[in-house]
């Protein structure tokens, strides 16, 4: 069958395209940024929440396929293994976040901006972040005034 690519080449073509998507996402919305000083290393011994949906920047959503964790000092982000090229797990420390609810087309959410310096927008539903708020305790960072943003 000399006309039809050999199945080794769709694998690979499939792998490399997958490998790219992956490295490009967290690129984009700023994983990669975030990893090069919040990458946790070890265990997360604190409550976590599988399967949670969370929005970085430049619409680059993760549905349903984070673990989102928390303890009095900051917050814990984790990728699905099938999902975790470039996108090791993160672990942010309050200080180095702040907090504003948001309305996004008319739903109540929650953005943390993640990094002292670098500011990259984490937003997720309103429900997740009151389970985040009640485990951080004293340590959650002062909330900003409510924002409307329709694009996110």
């Amino acid at each position: 069958m000399h006309g039809n690519p050999p199945i080794l080449f769709i694998v690979a073509a499939f792998i490399g395209a997958w490998v790219f998507a992956m490295v490009f996402v967290s690129h984009l919305g700023g994983w990669a940024t975030l990893a090069q000083q919040y990458r946790w290393e070890g265990e997360f011994s604190g409550p976590r929440w599988n399967y949670q949906c969370g929005q970085l920047r430049w619409w680059a959503s993760y549905n349903n396929c984070l673990t989102v964790g928390a303890d009095p000092r900051g917050l814990y982000l984790w990728v699905f293994p099938l999902l975790r090229i470039a996108h090791p797990p993160l672990f942010i420390p309050w200080r180095d976040i702040t907090v504003s609810r948001v309305k996004v087309l008319w739903v109540q959410q929650v953005r943390f901006c993640l990094g002292r310096d670098l500011q990259i927008p984490f937003t997720v539903r309103g429900s997740l972040a009151q389970k985040l708020q009640s485990v951080a305790g004293h340590s959650w960072p002062e909330q900003k005034p409510l924002s409307s943003s329709a694009s996110g």
